[in-house]
């Protein structure tokens, strides 16, 4: 049974994990090396689905964050013009400034908290620094290669796309058979709006809390959708925001991918695959970004 958010949730308890209570990859545990060999051998045809979205300074964001990309070193300037050495080599240099926290982006398992405690019950206040997370953040995830399963939310119920705050059941999933250590993703057709920020942004459809179980139960490793967050906004309980991701990440250790692009995916009717997620090892973070694929 997954428990949702109330005020004893302290005291209710969802420590330790059952992979110890040193435990830092939660239901990642589950994928070795017979798993990655079961997911490189879904490659038969070598069709490759890239599942992330380009970042710019236009894409969706949450107030408080923001993505900027600066030229900050031209070459030809600081040589007037010319190059260096006799081949006259030249060079143009970025500053990427921003959170780790948009586009298409894994969540760490630091991210998100009930009060005060994260996964394996670790205290915020007791893990968090100017620099980053003491535990738990994205540097100790390891790159992802697993079985990948898509659910056609949309196709399901036989529409373009879903609605906010449209909740996804059990029932969506028929066909679906996750193992432990496989990824479950889920196109809703809200990616649509990417281009539209407001749109965007004004809600979500989503997995619901019997679906979250029924990934727990199944023990999924990685799950994530084609919106901004996961799971429906409006939430099922308005009282109770968030409540989704909440419980996969914190109470279960299950990670969350956002803003996927699942459209090519789903318009192929691919329902089996191999996943490769890798990711910057940024020490601390709560999250990052990444540019999945889908190996058919």
């Amino acid at each position: 049974m997954v428990i949702g958010v109330n005020a004893a949730a302290d005291e209710l308890g969802w420590w330790p994990s059952p992979f110890g209570a040193e435990d830092e990859l939660g239901m990642l545990n589950h994928i070795d090396e017979a798993k990655r060999l079961e997911a490189l051998s879904l490659v038969r045809e070598g069709r490759m689905y890239d599942l992330g979205r380009v970042l710019d300074e236009n894409c969706p964001v949450l107030p408080g964050r923001y993505f900027r990309q600066t030229l900050v070193t031209t070459a030809h300037h600081a040589n007037d013009g010319g190059g260096l050495g006799t081949g006259d080599v030249n060079w143009v240099t970025e500053l990427v400034t921003g959170t780790m926290q948009l586009g298409t982006h894994l969540d760490a398992l630091c991210h998100m908290q009930i009060g005060e405690r994260g996964y394996n019950g670790w205290s915020v206040t007791e893990l968090a620094s100017n620099t980053g997370m003491k535990r738990l953040g994205v540097d100790t995830v390891p790159q992802i290669v697993t079985r990948g399963w898509l659910v056609d939310a949309a196709a399901a119920r036989g529409v373009e796309r879903l609605g906010p705050g449209e909740v996804i059941t059990p029932d969506d999933v028929a066909g679906i058979e996750p193992s432990p250590g496989d990824a479950v993703l889920v196109h809703t057709g809200w990616g649509a709006h990417w281009d539209d920020a407001d749109a965007y942004l004004e809600g979500e459809p989503g997995p619901g809390t019997d679906l979250a179980a029924w990934l727990v139960d199944h023990g999924v490793a990685l799950t994530g959708c084609d919106t901004w967050s996961y799971g429906p906004v409006p939430a099922e309980d308005p009282a109770r925001p968030f409540e989704v991701p909440q419980t996969l990440n914190v109470r279960h250790g299950v990670f969350v991918v956002e803003n996927l692009d699942t459209s090519a995916l789903a318009a192929a009717g691919v329902r089996e695959f191999c996943l490769i997620l890798t990711h910057p090892k940024l020490r601390g973070a709560t999250g990052a970004w990444t540019s999945p694929i889908a190996l058919v």
